[in-house]
């Protein structure tokens, strides 16, 4: 089908098309999308995530590479090292994405030169070792006619390494972490009332560690406890554990009030942490600056906050990695360290802790407008009396004592 319409528009056919769908991205030949495709090798299935390289369309490739285990990084050989492929290397050290590979691409348009290749691979290897990436390889390709995709090319065998199917098949799968403290966000809390039906089933997705039954659950930011009574699905056999990765529903022991945004974690592991005053790396990508006084929201999980930014520590441009100091907005595609006060106070980890409840996003006029990861927390005027509250939550105790509920009427007359 591909094949055809190049033909009827007397164009050469080019693989890309098969993920560049959008008649603009075939017609001014990039990516604006992202776009998946599915493939698989004797080894394992894959699915790849186009995502654009323009900068323009920075936000469509955070999408994608947010949802990544590993990365190919693409460069043109021809054009080098532009400004945009430092700074997805700097997305892709926010993002904690490990395994990467940097592929030197249309190595056919400089006559397949080791020289070319060697000098890309110097210069961006010194870029990312800055930014504490260490990409497992280079690979000189050419993907019009397929050299160094599957098999390894007769064009450049001063080339001693692998090709990119091998590369790929020799990434690692990501395993859950059974010794991450557990971390489940709250989507919803669901009670069902019929044929006398009582349950309240906490539902969510695991997103670290595991939890079995009997496991005593502690809730962020309330510091309310009780135990799990049961794990609950939908058409799905009887567990009893649950881990990461995994959506699931679960009932308690006792009935306490908890709502979405919350986070469950287990008695006795690693607290989450809870505040109002949070210190922050962020990458901006919002049509307007991002400044002070100005009403955002920020979302960390299921939770989502009003909030506002009050002070800049320091603003990174990603391109080059150079500071300053002297502004006191940030402007698109820069980087800052800064500090952001949220209306209420909510759950979280710092992303060296735990990345999934580490991550943020932030949202001005329904758009996502920036993100970044979670460094520190500062206390507020307020942090003394929510230690004092969550210290009363988290040592209550179930009465002996049996009380039934109480309905209380003014009668005014």
């Amino acid at each position: 089908m591909v094949k055809r319409q190049c033909e009827v528009n007397a164009r050469p056919f080019e693989y890309a098309f098969l993920l560049d769908a959008l008649k603009d991205e075939q017609s001014q030949g990039i990516t604006i999308d992202s776009a998946r495709v599915f493939f698989k090798t004797v080894k394992r299935d894959y699915i790849i995530i186009d995502a654009p390289g323009h900068i323009e369309f920075l936000k469509n490739m955070i999408s994608g590479a947010s949802r990544a285990e590993a990365a190919l990084l693409v460069i043109d050989a021809e054009e080098g090292i532009k400004e945009n492929s430092k700074r997805h290397g700097y997305m892709l050290s926010m993002l904690g994405l490990k395994q990467l590979v940097v592929l030197v691409n249309k190595m056919d348009l400089v006559d397949f030169r080791e020289s070319v290749f060697r000098e890309i691979e110097n210069e961006y290897s010194m870029f990312l070792r800055n930014i504490s990436i260490n990409p497992d390889c280079f690979i000189p390709v050419c993907g019009r006619s397929g050299e160094n995709i599957a098999f390894k090319s007769e064009l450049m065998k001063w080339y001693s390494g692998k090709s990119v199917v091998d590369i790929l098949d020799s990434f690692i799968k990501e395993k859950a972490d059974p010794e991450k403290p557990f971390r489940m966000p709250v989507q919803s809390v669901y009670k069902f009332t019929a044929s006398g039906d009582s349950r309240r089933i906490v539902a969510g997705t695991v997103e670290s560690g595991k939890a079995k039954l009997g496991d005593e659950i502690v809730i962020f930011p309330s510091g309310k406890k009780s135990k799990i009574k049961s794990f609950e699905g939908f058409n799905t056999a009887v567990v009893k554990e649950i881990s990461q990765g995994v959506a699931a529903g679960f009932t308690l022991e006792e009935q306490i009030y908890i709502k979405r945004g919350e986070l469950v974690t287990l008695a006795g592991e690693l607290p989450a942490k809870t505040g109002k005053n949070i210190i922050v790396n962020l990458f901006w990508l919002g049509k307007n600056p991002f400044i002070k006084n100005k009403s955002y929201f920020l979302k960390v999980g299921t939770a989502k906050v009003r909030m506002t930014l009050i002070e800049i520590h320091k603003l990174i441009d990603a391109s080059d990695l150079s500071f300053s100091e002297d502004k006191d907005y940030v402007e698109k595609h820069i980087i800052a360290e800064c500090t952001l006060r949220l209306e209420k106070p909510i759950a979280f980890d710092f992303y060296e802790d735990i990345v999934p409840t580490g991550r943020f996003v932030i949202i001005d006029e329904y758009e996502i407008a920036g993100g970044g990861i979670i460094r520190n927390v500062l206390p507020d005027e307020m942090t003394r009396v929510r230690e004092k509250i969550f210290l009363r939550n988290y040592k209550w105790e179930k009465s002996r004592e049996i009380f039934t509920e109480s309905c209380f009427i003014n009668i005014n007359g």
